[in-house]
């Protein structure tokens, strides 16, 4: 760090890596800052030429945290380019498994990852900002259950993904394997201990976020609010659907600014470039890209756990809606703007994603052996839709007629959320450095402000519009450092 140029680097508690650039005026005031991706993983050229049918056991390998998101987007890219219609018991099957991992990687953002922040405190010793801080704050025991009930979603998703980091179960039509009644007993009880898991949760961040007037104050000051479009999956009610329905965006204002089916996403969305990060940056294409800026004008929008809150009218279970509610009035009404309020929606959604599991848990239609429909269709372009816990998750295949990948467009979560994390990242830099006074807290607080989004940076570097970052060590002989060279994309 010199005194008007601050680089965090690497930053910390997300998937992936990246780089916090800020540079200060001769004031000392943050003039510019911007979240730089110097990672790139180019899964959708390097998907041409494979057969469309291997693609949801090739795209979860995008990501250790989320591969279930990616496996279950492909499957039902699958069915669109194949055009057949699963059974209904492998939709469910399907929606079983991906409750469970929608609880476990919620869980695993606000005790691990975000959370630390609050539990622990945003101005906490690093040492302590971090799951052995949060541990040392709610106590082992709480500590075991939250371990327990992550384990308990991973064997579901083992039990029916075939296997938990990467899954193989998603077929064209349907899935591979049926749940039987043993199987049923056990995801019933461990459904019914992750609705207490989710209440549980729900609890902690009333009792130690919401009752601490001081965190409060920094979720609703302006170093963490854009008044933004969102964009979120709904079922016909306009009820939050993480497997299924329509996308829907509302305006800064909450009003309804378009519905549409997934198929119908590139008339809505166009993707801008920028030359110095790997991710691009979307935005709604009958607004226009007005660069990194909020308000109606601009075309930026924001996905994850708030936007879809925000874009629904509603959650389709009673406890969550319950608390869906008393979240919006607590916070004055919608849409809510405040950043970190991702992490309230966040254990919102886990509650219902609980509650939904427990709703299919105990359907009996999951025992049913139709399980896939055939396809008997010639392929040529599939578009799939879900909600990844990061947000709205797009994958697009165009094949030839032996369903051989001719071009893919994978747009994830993240990906939709980058305008939006530039945008926080530099606010929330301007609110807290003033006058070259900069300490580890201050620096944190401006972590907080993609921490939010829970981004995946692995998942989310697609673009490729220059040259690659490069760190280059000369040692002597004697194996010591000589010299380091390293080339990182300038910002403008």
């Amino acid at each position: 760090m010199n005194n008007k140029h601050i680089s965090i680097r690497p930053i910390t508690r997300l998937e992936g890596h990246g780089n916090i650039e800020i540079f200060l005026n001769d004031e000392g005031n943050v003039e510019r800052a911007v979240l730089q991706v110097p990672e790139l993983r180019g899964f959708e050229k390097f998907s041409e030429g494979r057969s469309s049918v291997e693609m949801p056991r090739i795209t979860p390998k995008i990501c250790g945290v989320c591969p279930t998101a990616h496996h279950m987007a492909s499957q039902k890219t699958l069915d669109d380019l194949y055009h057949v219609d699963p059974p209904s018991t492998a939709k469910k099957i399907r929606e079983l498994m991906y409750s469970a991992f929608m609880i476990e990687d919620h869980a695993l953002h606000f005790y691990f990852l975000g959370g630390p922040d609050f539990v622990v405190g945003p101005d906490a010793p690093k040492g302590s900002r971090n799951i052995l801080g949060v541990i040392d704050k709610v106590g082992l025991d709480a500590a075991k259950v939250v371990i327990k009930n992550r384990k308990q979603c991973r064997e579901i998703i083992t039990d029916l993904g075939g296997r938990v980091i990467h899954p193989v179960s998603g077929l064209p039509g349907g899935v591979s394997k049926g749940i039987t009644k043993e199987d049923q007993e056990k995801f019933k009880k461990y459904a019914d201990e992750a609705v207490a898991f989710a209440q549980f949760t729900v609890q902690l961040f009333k009792d130690v976020v919401l009752k601490n007037d001081e965190y409060v104050k920094i979720i609703t000051s302006d170093p963490y609010t854009h008044k933004t479009y969102y964009m979120g999956l709904v079922d016909k009610n306009n009820h939050v659907n993480f497997y299924d329905g329509q996308l829907r965006v509302v305006d800064p204002e909450g009003k309804e600014f378009a519905k549409f089916n997934g198929r119908d996403y590139k008339d809505h969305i166009s993707e801008h470039v920028e030359k110095w990060s790997y991710v691009k940056f979307p935005f709604l294409k009958n607004v226009g890209w007005k660069g990194f800026v909020d308000g109606k004008d601009s075309g930026v929008y924001r996905v994850a756990p708030l936007a879809r809150l925000n874009a629904s009218d509603g959650m389709a279970t009673p406890l969550a809606q319950k608390e869906y509610e008393f979240m919006y009035d607590t916070l004055g009404g919608k849409p809510v703007h405040h950043t970190l309020a991702f992490h309230w929606a966040r254990v919102v959604e886990l509650l219902y994603a609980s509650e939904r599991l427990q709703e299919l848990a105990n359907d009996e239609d999951i025992l049913k052996s139709d399980i896939r429909t055939l396809p008997d269709s010639v392929p040529t372009e599939g578009v799939g839709v879900v909600e990844a816990p990061r947000g709205v998750l797009i994958h697009n295949y165009m094949t030839d007629e032996k369903g051989i990948i001719q071009k893919a467009n994978l747009l994830v979560a993240t990906v939709h959320n980058s305008a939006p994390i530039t945008m926080s990242v530099e606010k929330a830099a301007k609110g807290v450095i003033k006058n070259f006074q900069v300490d580890d807290g201050m620096l944190n607080k401006v972590e907080m402000a993609f921490r939010a989004y829970d981004p995946c940076l692995a998942c989310a570097t697609h673009s490729l519009p220059g040259n690659m970052p490069l760190r280059v060590k000369i040692f002597k002989s004697d194996r010591t450092v000589h010299d380091v060279i390293e080339r990182y994309r300038d910002v403008p």
